[in-house]
């Protein structure tokens, strides 16, 4: 049902209010609330003329102020929704929901599809009593002092709601094809038709449809995590936590500062890049695999640091390199006119060096260098030394960690996640549980990797403040957390794991090597590496058996079968797709042809428009390449501005109806064109390269 200001009392009546639940000592309504706004940009010239977005680009005039304003906006609890076109009106609303509410008593949680848009509009009609972000201008969870707690749905998702909508199980409320026209300036005043209108409450019911779902799957509203990363955690640990002495295995790996500076420095993420012969090379006959869950993997496979971190001293490489036979190994390196010594990929992460002198870099990754320092794991140097040359190398800061297999409980969690994943996909009535074993098993990295020490962000007085949090303290906190149940460690190796399965493949195939990314590889003359991909598979699979022999866990919980039947082992190198045609422009920026259909991946490119607009050339191969410009009106990016101050006036809409507007703060959004472009030093670098060795 929709329902317009003036019905507003048959809205407030159509509220179930014995939905009440308890907890913490507080008392909550447990009803799926949503609440979204549509919101028009322009300029306005120091004369007082107003553009839209499009014709200010056109105009030649350079006096523009960015503004923005809301002109409707609506609120949904359970599939009702009541909509308005001012703040005025927003406030009236408020108001009198609170008094039905009696919200002096109650909280009642609003769900906001990226909180952090609608925020910036509404943060100075609101008192704050507490709010909950991550980084300025984002916030997660932001309570009034009425009561009212705005929380973010996609943080809590990490879906579109497009996506959201499709994996919606009990309703069937789906995102509307197409879109508002965005580049038209409406106003409060400005008739919507129905099926403007049915764009604004189509959004809100698709998220009062997904909280519902949560709800019933985590009792009530106040159970259900702030991020998807929450669920994860929630779930783990309440699995960790089943065996009493998983308590006093945590409390003994504990964490020194000197230590943790150099665990941040070391952790690196998935391996991204190409190699440099074939960039922007049309490559044909490539074939792409891919691991299967390359994290999870790791995570049961391999053995991680597993006591509390030991300082030593050491001298020499060789002491080093024994260390490294025996335990997992944290390190400062400085190393003297270091070289690539593989003509085919270069791994060190530049951004990762500290100070560098000289060097010459491919693409963000070290070719040489006269010096560099660099923290890594014994992981990371085996590598290095397989990829690099160099002259010398001193050792500073040098930790090591007896290792072993991750604790039962983590490792019967992941195998249980997985087997979910693999026997439910496809299974009529039960796509939730699919969707939940899915979405927990391909959190369970993104857990490990999570900072132990946050920076401190507020909003008071209407202004966001970030202050560095103690370090020390953090940690005294983190050390001493009996909820802990993970170790910062664990993360920080399973990347270095996974980089270094990665690296097998790229130094197996050598000049047959194309792109890869974090865990998959495009290469040439597959046929010619079949062995490896074999051999790998087999090393694997003994690698996993024997982490699950150790446990006494059946090894047939590493090979789930499929709906079809169809064993789907952990970890093996899987068949991903034959491409025709494959071009690479560097990381994250390819175009595939697979089957005569078009795939194209560019960093900063809407998948689907950018797609769209780069098959409608007439070659879209040779369009693809550095300098390659997209428009505006077909990149689907827009550019956000965060604006402050408040605003009021008279603005006239695209039909010509005339209202007053005023907003204490706001965004202005504005589509935004894309250039493809390479460094010179890329260029000249991969050039060169090419060049000697064609």
């Amino acid at each position: 049902m929709f329902f317009n200001m003036n019905q507003i009392e048959d809205f407030l009546n159509s509220i179930d209010t014995t939905q009440i639940i308890k907890s913490r000592n507080k008392t909550f309504y447990n009803l799926p609330c949503s609440f979204d706004i549509e919101t028009s940009s322009f300029y306005e010239t120091k004369t007082g003329l107003i553009f839209s977005n499009d014709d200010y680009k056109k105009s030649d005039r350079k006096d523009g102020v960015k503004k923005a304003i809301m002109y409707i906006w609506q609120f949904a609890i359970n599939d009702n929704v009541i909509f308005g076109r001012t703040w005025g009106e927003f406030q009236n609303f408020i108001n009198k929901l609170s008094l039905f509410l009696n919200l002096e008593k109650c909280y009642l949680v609003v769900y906001v599809h990226n909180l952090a848009y609608e925020f910036q509009f509404i943060c100075k009609w609101f008192k704050w009593v507490d709010i909950f972000a991550d980084s300025e201008r984002k916030p997660i969870k932001a309570e009034t002092d009425s009561h009212i707690i705005f929380k973010c749905s996609y943080r809590l998702s990490g879906y579109s709601l497009a996506v959201l909508a499709n994996n919606l199980q009990s309703h069937k409320i789906k995102k509307m094809v197409g879109d508002l026209d965005y580049n038209l300036i409406r106003n409060s005043k400005t008739p919507l038709s129905d099926t403007e209108l049915g764009y604004c409450f189509n959004d809100v019911l698709i998220v009062t449809a997904y909280i519902s779902e949560q709800i019933l799957e985590w009792g009530n509203i106040e159970n259900i995590p702030l991020t998807q990363t929450g669920k994860v955690r929630r779930f783990v640990r309440a699995r960790c936590f089943q065996n009493k002495k998983y308590h006093f295995l945590i409390q003994k790996l504990t964490i020194e500062k000197a230590e943790y500076l150099l665990l941040k420095n070391a952790f690196a993420g998935g391996f991204t890049h190409c190699n440099a012969m074939y960039t922007e090379n049309i490559c044909k006959n490539v074939t792409s695999y891919d691991f299967t869950s390359s994290y999870p993997t790791v995570l049961i496979a391999e053995k991680y640091p597993m006591s509390k971190g030991m300082k030593v001293n050491v001298n020499t490489i060789e002491q080093l390199e024994n260390l490294i036979k025996n335990y997992s190994v944290l390190m400062d390196l400085k190393f003297t006119n270091i070289k690539s010594s593989f003509l085919w990929e270069n791994i060190i992460s530049v951004s990762k060096c500290r100070n560098i002198k000289n060097p010459l870099i491919n693409n963000g990754r070290l070719v040489s260098a006269d010096t560099i320092t660099i923290t890594i794991t014994d992981l990371d140097y085996l590598n290095i030394k397989d990829f690099y040359k160099w002259e010398d190398v001193k050792i500073g800061l040098v930790y090591i960690y007896h290792r072993d297999y991750l604790p039962k409980e983590i490792i019967e969690t992941i195998l249980y996640l997985y087997k979910s994943k693999t026997e439910l996909k496809g299974v009529e009535g039960k796509e939730v549980e699919y969707l939940h074993s899915k979405e927990l098993l391909n959190s369970i990295y993104g857990m490990c990797v999570t900072s132990i020490v946050h920076d401190v962000v507020s909003f008071n007085n209407n202004q966001w403040e970030t202050m560095e949090s103690s370090i020390d303290s953090e940690l005294d906190l983190y050390n001493k957390d009996k909820n802990r149940f993970l170790f910062y460690q664990w993360g920080v190796w399973c990347t270095a794991y996974a980089r270094n399965n990665l690296y097998t493949g790229i130094k197996e195939c050598k000049s047959d090597y194309i792109y890869s990314d974090t865990d998959s590889i495009k290469i040439f003359n597959a046929e010619k590496h079949k062995d490896y991909f074999e051999k790998y598979n087999k090393w694997i699979i003994g690698k996993l058996e024997n982490c699950l022999n150790h446990y006494n866990l059946p090894l047939d919980s590493m090979k789930p079968k499929t709906i079809k039947g169809v064993e789907k082992p952990l970890g093996v190198w899987d068949f991903d797709g034959f491409y025709k045609e494959f071009k690479t422009l560097g990381a994250k920026r390819y175009i595939v042809n697979h089957d005569d259909e078009l795939s194209i991946t560019v960093c900063g490119l809407s998948k689907k428009s950018g797609k769209d607009y780069i098959a409608s050339m007439k070659n879209p191969f040779a369009f693809f390449n550095s300098g390659m410009y997209v428009d505006s009106d077909h990149t689907g990016k827009m550019t956000h501005t965060y604006i402050d101050r408040e605003i009021e006036g008279v603005i006239i809409d695209y039909l010509g109806n005339e209202s007053y507007y005023h907003e204490l703060s706001y965004i202005h959004l504005e589509k935004t064109d894309y250039l493809l472009s390479l460094t010179k030093m890329y260029l000249d670098y991969y050039k060169g390269l090419q060049k000697l060795y064609k």
